[in-house]
């Protein structure tokens, strides 16, 4: 009999999560689908031929399974060539943009010096201004790069190359840059001063104390921005479409794929092909770094 009344106070005592499960398991089901339902549909019209656009029967398994599409996108977008050359340059500005946000991050939660907070409100302001107010300024700036007045007029054309992405990483002001400075901030901020007050009574300058005691221990916040910084160059098309203009880069030519005298059903295969050959890599990328990526997000928010 004792088993028994156990139990049921058990069972009666769990049925009172039950709703809070149904609800939590519905919200994962709603959010699952709103991210993998373009995917899946990519992936689907990907392998469809023109035929199977127009046919009403044909919704997510192409009545005639065809590579044309893809082969045509590879050969269209010069995919070798622009999967090179764009992951040779979200490499450089992503470890750049990592380097450059750890020592700002760093200097504004560490360091005590008089404008601190000031500096801090205007990188969280930075998050607010859209690029697209800047992009003639800096279009102007990098075509006659004159280093502020101290190269010879008309200065230095930097356009087409990888300069402006390597100047704007290393001063602060790449791609999002707001967040990672933030991100690196508040990572420092909440760790233990005791470490780098024991560095100080061994004689390390604040220099050295970075490099030994505090940079290992931000890791987690590294991973975390770098691969960020990572996704967001890897998409960009605004400033690689400004400064490397005709060059071959993955989100260039996934615009003119599109191009021209084409049918509907052709645009459509065409560039969700293309969307597909774009981030492959960063699915593989994320399947290759998925547990560190979660075990960076979660001891970046847990840190104190």
């Amino acid at each position: 009999m004792l088993p028994t009344l156990r139990l049921r106070r058990i069972w009666f005592r769990n049925i009172k999560h039950w709703p809070w499960v149904l609800v939590r398991t519905a919200l994962l089901v709603a959010i699952s689908y709103v991210i993998i339902f373009p995917l899946l549909s990519k992936l689907s019209t990907a392998f469809m031929t023109e035929s199977d656009m127009w046919d009403a029967t044909v919704r997510w398994i192409p009545r005639r399974f065809t590579l044309e599409n893809i082969q045509l996108v590879i050969e269209l977008m010069s995919y070798p060539r622009a999967l090179f050359n764009t992951g040779l340059l979200t490499t450089v500005v992503s470890v750049l943009q990592v380097a450059s946000c750890t020592l700002i991050g760093y200097g504004l939660a560490r360091l005590s010096f008089r404008g601190s907070g000031l500096i801090t409100a205007l990188v969280a302001f930075v998050l607010v201004v859209p690029p697209q107010v800047t992009i003639i300024p800096q279009y102007l700036n990098f075509r006659f790069f004159n280093l502020y007045g101290l190269l010879p007029e008309p200065g230095i054309n930097l356009i087409g190359s990888f300069w402006p992405f390597v100047l704007m990483s290393v001063t602060g002001m790449g791609i999002k840059n707001g967040i990672f400075i933030l991100i690196m901030r508040q990572f420092f901020k909440g760790m233990s001063s005791s470490l780098e007050e024991a560095a100080y009574v061994d004689g390390a300058d604040p220099l050295r104390t970075f490099l030994s005691i505090m940079l290992p221990n931000a890791i987690p916040a590294l991973v975390t921005v770098f691969l960020f910084a990572f996704v967001w160059q890897w998409n960009d098309f605004l400033y690689t479409s400004l400064f490397m203009s005709g060059k071959t880069f993955l989100t260039t030519m996934l615009s003119r794929i599109g191009t021209g005298i084409l049918t509907p059903s052709i645009v459509t295969l065409r560039n969700n092909t293309g969307m597909l050959l774009l981030i492959a890599p960063l699915l593989l990328v994320y399947v290759l770094m998925q547990r560190h990526f979660i075990e960076s997000v979660e001891r970046t928010g847990l840190v104190e």
